[in-house]
């Protein structure tokens, strides 16, 4: 491993040690243990077939790679076990424990163009009653169980449990090239039942992928990543979008949606396929890609034998607005080590790209260095927070994005080797970035007015499979 290459290293953003990563897959608090699964491809930049990757914790933090979970094995997902999710059904192993249940697309192509024909799209399920072995593979969904109106492009079931009955998204691509969601629903989470489908009132993109509910303080929102949209200067910046919508109704209900009201997830460029769980403390735990797919810069720069990363885990809560706020889960303040002030005037010097910085009591106008190459500016004259990219070494072929934002009182800034996540207004507003810094130490200027300015040092090790 170069020098660049061990800079460039995540502490506490999941990412293999080799290969491919991107969506998270299957997020649940399983019998006391967290576990994390991923779309893995072991064998790029080769060309291979993506199965699931499987991270497992106690804490949120301390990280155990378990390997690959699900591979390619049967004639329904012979090219590839693509995104799904996880279903803890309490009680349902044959001792009376949990049982675990994993759903997921499997992926077969065919001769044609992939979109409307040469390709199939089946759901499959495994159970498991300790998280480590999985069963058989079960089909339960076909493409003749899909409305006849859809392209070949049906994927990424996202199943829960409500009020005795079970129910399943499914992201969808109509002949129409217009994007929805599927819903079916379920006695015992095995046999399924169409439904019907949430859509928008005019065209919103011609795909809508990795579909999540969150349901908070009595409210539905419907997460989805609409692919297709036009981007603008301030809004939907990247190739493809990640938000969500608030629901006026209960998301069990068919319905259509005002495209108007679609929020982002983050404004960062890499940050996609976000996917949500319950934990034991009922916590709503959001865990995106720190990545993006068809995207014009890289994330292996230099010959990286890994690409892309996880972004660490965020509590989800609602504001005072009704709009959604991501923090980093409480368990992330442990790995602080030793503190010190970010001076307006000299700034701060840490020895690593491994630090967590804050920022409260902000009072007008900010600017934040990391390096002399990654810079964060808000204007409060503009109402707009900015990150740019003034070095384009370490940028990899990012530029800038910029965020709308009428004020803000408080900045949180992670960074973690390769990645940098930032949280605006206590999570009202996050931009999430990956980096490739250009020397060892890391250098914090700032020119701002705020109450405190606090920076620290971050361990932990998380494991790279």
């Amino acid at each position: 491993m170069t020098a660049a290459h061990e800079r460039w290293t995540t502490r506490y953003h999941l990412a293999p040690h080799t290969g491919w990563l991107n969506d998270p897959n299957g997020l649940c608090q399983f019998h006391g243990t967290y576990h994390v699964f991923y779309q893995a491809d072991p064998s790029w930049p080769a060309p291979g077939k993506k199965g699931w990757g499987h991270f497992a914790s106690r804490d949120l933090v301390s990280w155990e790679d378990l390997g690959e979970a699900l591979v390619p094995s049967i004639p329904e997902d012979k090219d590839g076990a693509y995104s799904g999710s996880a279903l803890v059904v309490h009680g349902g192993a044959p001792d009376g424990r949990d049982l675990m249940r994993l759903y997921y697309t499997g992926n077969v192509k065919y001769e044609g163009d992939h979109i409307h024909t040469g390709r199939d799209a089946n759901e499959v399920m495994v159970t498991s009653e300790d998280g480590l072995s999985f069963s058989e593979k079960q089909v339960l969904l076909r493409p003749e169980d899909y409305p006849s109106d859809l392209t070949r492009h049906v994927r990424d079931p996202f199943v829960w449990e409500q009020d005795g009955c079970y129910y399943m998204m499914l992201g969808a691509r109509r002949a129409d090239d217009v994007g929805d969601v599927l819903l079916y629903e379920s006695t015992d989470a095995v046999a399924w039942t169409y439904r019907g489908r949430i859509e928008s009132e005019r065209p919103f993109g011609y795909m809508w992928e990795c579909p999540n509910v969150i349901q908070l303080d009595g409210h539905d929102y419907l997460v989805v990543c609409p692919q297709g949209l036009p981007s603008g200067e301030a809004r939907w910046q990247n190739v493809y979008q990640a938000g969500y919508f608030p629901l006026p109704q209960s998301v069990l209900d068919t319905q259509v949606v005002d495209e108007s009201c679609f929020v982002e997830l983050d404004y960062g460029f890499d940050f996609y396929a976000p996917q949500v769980f319950r934990d034991e403390r009922d916590r709503c735990i959001l865990i995106g890609w720190m990545g993006m797919p068809d995207a014009d810069y890289t994330s292996a720069p230099d010959g990286l034998a890994w690409c892309h990363c996880l972004t660490v885990p965020r509590e989800v809560s609602v504001g005072k607005d009704g709009l959604l706020c991501q923090w980093p889960v409480t368990e992330i303040d442990g790995l602080r080590g030793f503190s010190q002030p970010v001076d307006p005037a000299v700034g701060a010097i840490l020895p690593h790209h491994y630090a967590d910085i804050e920022l409260e009591g902000i009072e007008g106008d900010l600017e934040l260095g990391l390096d002399g190459a990654l810079e964060l500016s808000f204007s409060a004259g503009a109402g707009q927070l900015s990150m740019a990219f003034v070095d384009e070494r370490a940028a990899a072929g990012r530029t800038e994005r910029i965020l709308p934002l009428e004020s803000l009182h408080d900045l949180r800034v992670l960074i973690d080797g390769s990645t940098v996540e930032i949280y605006a207004n206590h999570g009202a507003a996050v931009l999430s970035t990956r980096w490739f810094p250009t020397v060892d130490t890391l250098l914090v200027t700032m020119h701002a007015t705020c109450e405190r300015a606090c920076s620290w040092e971050m361990g932990g090790e998380a494991p790279r499979a």
